[in-house]
């Protein structure tokens, strides 16, 4: 299917009715089934395993499914809304009465983002679309410019990490209306901030995803920790590829967002002549309304190829998770070294200044925990295509405990880890509740069916028999008890020592709006750092009893010990030539030239 001819899937009002189209190329016969009446249309078959029919005299707010051959009742696949959860039937949504107040709304350039990624189920006491909204204000004066939803369409159970998901259209009934999630895009517009939003693409969930009944989604030519991998490049792909095209466009034009962070790139194997994500970055920039919008990859394997133009071979994606500054920083800081942390044993800071300098740390060399050459050169990569980050839901949530970094380490080296990111040239990514230094875990959680629920607690309990040390029975996802708990306190903000974090994140996200473009870090001995940017000086130590360069006569514009930040502070010292750091912390000075 090229370009010119890709039409929208899902029941789309019209001044006739209801148009409602699905590909379903398994079906010889599609009729919709209109539950609340039993009435029975048949579809048009208009080729290539694509069905249609418009049924007049109905609106927003039928419920419908779709029948295959005159048997089996499916939900549409391309549903705007599941109001009674995945398995049951779909709901006509009118996008377009929704009354949008964003017509100014010009978008962020690349190089201002700061993203702060939550889950919206327990980011706020509400757990929704309206309580998010209500803490957009807290976010744009925190210094935040993107913020990025983990997965919000629907899924089985009453929670989820969203990583489950099954109606990959329809915004999660758990968190509210298709309509409140364009209210909550349309308030981070009117002040100021763009909207993330977290797509899948690489597997589907394990229950309620009935895309799969369709048409053949799969193909055992790939395998991923999934199983077998999305069908991008087999027999019906084209169909496939449609289905996932018109998902993201849909996100973007019917909800007006910003922008994707997509979900493990890395397991989307693609052998066509042109990648799916090639493909998927054309089709975003060849829209012709609303701002720019952008595509970040979460890719472990640092290829360049994800963010090279199109022009040149590359897929044309506009920025891509780095894993490696997260990799080096939690070893130099919390010593970790089991699992992909093997890769990063022993770290310096001279292979932190090398990640900050050119993006990622591995650009080629061999890679302990695979056995191969993990990375490619860096140099077509622009430090603001890559997102950096201390804490993100996977290097939390993954974890046995669902402890963050500040729970393993002095506050002191922490506040340092922190000025590192926020002050680096890459993109910051924060993740909810780390500006606070939260203290409550985010743990993994679902609420599946019993008989699958079992074996998702029994599978996260395998997972870490072989981690070393660890004590203690792993909290069992399908407790309700487990979601709860990772929920934020946004009352402990006004507590020391979360009060104090939370100041030192504003500051610094404020300071940053100040750095140029252009650095230039540096190594000092195995955990001293300086990061030059213009007349700024960034001088980091992520131990204590440090000793960093300091320019003559500098300004000491700020540091990490400050009163309004710890509460027992042991501020840095200026030695002439050198600043003393008796606990780990970050210092910047402003020269009157750079170098």
């Amino acid at each position: 299917m090229s370009r010119s001819d890709r039409f929208p899937l899902g029941a789309l009002p019209t001044d006739a009715g209801v148009l409602f189209r699905v590909w379903a190329p398994r079906a010889e016969r599609v009729d919709v089934v209109l539950t609340e009446t039993d009435a029975v249309y048949p579809m048009d078959a208009i080729g290539r395993g694509y069905f249609e029919r418009t049924v007049p005299g109905i609106g927003a707010g039928t419920r419908y499914k779709f029948r295959l051959d005159g048997d089996a009742v499916y939900p549409d696949p391309a549903s705007r809304y599941q109001p009674e959860g995945v398995h049951g039937p779909s709901m006509v949504v009118d996008p377009s009465a929704y009354a949008w107040q964003d017509a100014g709304w010009t978008g962020r350039p690349l190089q201002e983002l700061v993203f702060y990624e939550l889950h919206v189920g327990t980011f706020s006491p509400e757990g929704t679309f309206a309580g998010v909204r209500e803490r957009l204000p807290y976010l744009r004066d925190l210094g935040v410019t993107a913020v990025e939803l983990m997965p919000v369409a629907d899924f089985p159970g009453r929670w989820n990490w969203g990583y489950d998901h099954a109606a990959l259209y329809a915004p999660s009934r758990a968190y509210g209306t298709p309509d409140d999630l364009r209210a909550l895009v349309d308030e981070a517009h009117r002040l100021g901030m763009a909207v993330f939003l977290d797509v899948i693409y690489n597997h589907l969930g394990p229950d309620g995803a009935y895309a799969a009944a369709y048409g053949p989604f799969f193909t055992s030519k790939h395998r991923t920790p999934w199983g077998d991998a999305i069908n991008l490049d087999d027999e019906g792909s084209e169909g496939v590829r449609h289905f996932f095209l018109d998902n993201a466009l849909h996100w973007l034009r019917e909800y007006h967002v910003d922008g994707f962070r997509l979900d493990a790139t890395h397991a989307l194997f693609d052998d066509s002549p042109t990648h799916f994500l090639a493909e998927l970055s054309a089709a975003v920039a060849a829209l012709d309304e609303g701002p720019r919008r952008w595509l970040i990859a979460e890719d472990h394997r640092n290829l360049n190829t994800l963010v090279r133009p199109r022009s040149e071979g590359g897929y044309g994606l506009d920025g891509v998770w780095v894993d490696d500054v997260h990799h080096l920083l939690r070893n130099m800081t919390a010593g970790d070294t089991e699992g992909y942390y093997a890769d990063f044993r022993d770290a310096t800071a001279a292979q932190l200044a090398k990640a900050l300098n050119q993006g990622w740390y591995y650009d080629g060399q061999h890679s302990p925990t695979s056995g191969r050459p993990r990375g490619t050169d860096a140099t077509p990569v622009r430090h603001e295509q890559c997102v950096v980050f201390i804490q993100n839901h996977d290097q939390v949530g993954n974890r046995p405990l669902g402890d963050r970094l500040h729970h393993r380490i002095p506050l002191p080296v922490y506040r340092a880890a922190s000025a590192t990111i926020l002050l680096a040239p890459e993109l910051p990514l924060l993740f909810m509740g780390q500006e606070w230094a939260a203290s409550t875990p985010f743990l993994f959680f679902s609420d599946h069916a019993p008989e699958l629920g079992r074996l998702v607690t029994e599978g996260r309990k395998k997972e870490f028999d072989a981690f070393s040390g660890f004590q203690g029975d792993v909290p069992d996802p399908q407790d309700p008890a487990t979601f709860e708990r990772s929920r934020l306190r946004w009352e402990e903000r006004a507590q020391p020592p979360h009060a104090g974090m939370h100041r030192l994140y504003r500051d610094l996200l404020r300071l940053r709006r100040d750095l140029p473009a252009d650095a230039e870090a540096h190594a000092h001995g195995p955990r001293g750092l300086t990061l030059r940017r213009g007349p700024y000086l960034i001088a980091i130590a992520l131990a204590d009893d440090l000793r960093l360069p300091w320019p003559a006569g500098a300004e000491l514009v700020w540091h990490s010990e400050q009163p309004e930040y710890a509460e027992a502070p042991r501020p840095p010292v200026i030695e002439g030539a050198t600043i003393h750091f008796p606990v780990a912390g970050a210092a910047v000075a402003r020269t009157e030239q750079p170098g």
